[in-house]
């Protein structure tokens, strides 16, 4: 039949039938998503929803600033293409996923928490499911990345060839451990090594800003 929607009329909920829906089953609606529908009649009085089309999401969007990059907002996905994924934020912007910036295709009317990677020249954002790089990082590169971002100069004099005791009585952690965390931080661009120095990177200053 397809999924109901309420839309807060008292013990009446709207079906959106299943042709409109993703022939992925896993891809529908559940419980406690969100969609934009409007509401038609049919010749048996029966209410039915329809999936708002680009008209109507058109209708009701505001156009994207470029100040709002690297911004955390919330969006709705409305629309599940090959090319990726459409949504609209919870403040009426129009929203684009590319597939190489998710994990996994969210379903039609997810509540998605995004970020903003960029803002296109029609007012549209370009947003990302994936967490900035520092936030992908495990706890010891957390560790080391805190202490070069409350270092003034934003250097460590330390790097892979330190000395394992010196390293320990530093951080705490053994050298194995060191090294693989500052792998972490070199593979995510945070930090370079330099004349003995782990220095911290403009792209590590710029997101944490």
């Amino acid at each position: 039949l397809g999924v109901f929607v309420n839309i807060g009329l008292p013990d009446k909920d709207i079906v959106v039938s299943e042709d409109q829906l993703p022939e992925i089953s896993r891809l529908w609606p559940q419980k406690g998503d969100q969609l934009m529908v409007a509401l038609t009649v049919d010749k048996k009085d029966r209410m039915w929803g329809n999936l708002a089309d680009e008209s109507i999401i058109h209708a009701v969007a505001n156009r994207a600033k470029p100040e709002q990059m690297n911004a955390d907002v919330t969006a709705t996905a409305y629309r599940l293409k090959m090319a990726g994924t459409r949504v609209l934020t919870d403040d009426f912007y129009l929203g684009f996923i590319h597939p190489s910036e998710r994990d996994a295709e969210p379903r039609l009317g997810q509540i998605l928490h995004t970020r903003v990677i960029g803002v296109s020249a029609n007012g549209e954002l370009n947003l990302s499911l994936k967490p900035r790089a520092y936030q992908a990082i495990g706890d010891d590169a957390g560790m080391i990345l805190a202490v070069l971002q409350h270092d003034p100069s934003g250097k460590i004099a330390y790097t892979d060839k330190s000395d394992p005791e010196a390293i320990k009585q530093t951080f705490g952690i053994s050298k194995g451990a060191f090294k693989r965390a500052l792998g972490h931080l070199l593979k995510a661009g945070l930090v370079k090594e330099e004349a003995g120095y782990t220095i911290l990177t403009a792209a590590a200053k710029a997101s944490r800003e």
